[in-house]
């Protein structure tokens, strides 16, 4: 249930990243709380790729998901 959660939040995410030519994979959500993606396209080597995981991704994940401790991008 929990990875549904997250995977919704990736759909709302998703056409952002892609519109900038980058894209966003999630790979998998832990028991504890970590969620882990991979980030493709123009986002995978992108200097800015840190910022987007922690101010965009992750702050949305864990705004509507409290449970959530941490995003990583693998």
């Amino acid at each position: 249930m929990l990875k549904e959660k997250v995977e919704k939040i990736i759909k709302k995410i998703r056409p952002y990243l892609q519109h900038d030519g980058g894209d966003i994979k999630l790979v998998s959500v832990s028991n504890d709380g970590i969620v882990r993606v991979k980030l493709t396209g123009a986002c995978k080597g992108c200097p800015m790729a840190a910022i987007t995981l922690k101010n965009n991704v992750e702050a949305n994940i864990k705004r509507e998901i409290p449970e959530i401790k941490k995003v990583l991008s693998i």
